[in-house]
């Protein structure tokens, strides 16, 4: 007997739980498009280099076009759909909106789930390729116009609303310390 190429997984999206039978092939990208209806994830390059697909794991930014769904079972997944609290944007949506960080939004998901993961990596103290000083005794750097185009450079924006992306990225982290 030839061993099964699918299996049921159940994931954790949004809050809520999925039980769905995948084949041992299909990404989390294409599950939650065509399995799920959560199509606010966008496919792009579908190689896991222009970022649209970006969705939260367990709170860490992954591109979900690389991301097998059998692997992902028993993680917590947040696609843009569950961003925000109900009709309430969260910061980070609602500054892309004030700062036009988006031009035709085809990219706007996955960089708003990007700009969480930064923001998230940032607090946390992580250094990025543009941090002048990584000693964990410097504390958390700056988070400067420079080291948020390095943090969401993984992100690519067809249309380049780069200097938007960035403040509004830059104004959510203003937003989030306030509310701090």
């Amino acid at each position: 007997m030839a061993p099964s190429t699918s299996s049921a997984v159940t994931l954790n999206i949004n809050g809520e739980k999925h039980t769905l039978s995948v084949d041992h092939r299909t990404t989390l990208l294409d599950a939650l498009r065509e399995r799920l209806d959560l199509t606010g994830t966008k496919k792009g390059c579908d190689q896991g280099q222009c970022g649209a697909c970006t969705v939260l794991i367990d709170g860490r930014r992954a591109v979900s076009c690389l991301q097998l769904a059998v692997a992902a079972e028993g993680r917590v997944i947040t696609t843009i759909e569950g961003v925000a609290d109900g009709d309430r944007l969260h910061p980070v949506q609602q500054a892309f909106l004030d700062l036009d960080g988006f031009q035709c939004g085809y990219c706007t998901p996955g960089q708003i789930c990007s700009a969480l993961g930064v923001l998230e990596e940032h607090a946390a103290g992580w250094p990025s390729a543009a941090t002048t000083d990584v000693r964990p005794e410097a504390g958390v750097p700056e988070l400067t116009a420079e080291e948020i185009r390095e943090r969401m450079s993984g992100n690519l924006c067809r249309c380049g609303a780069y200097v938007s992306i960035v403040q509004a990225v830059e104004k959510a982290a203003r937003a989030e310390e306030g509310a701090a």
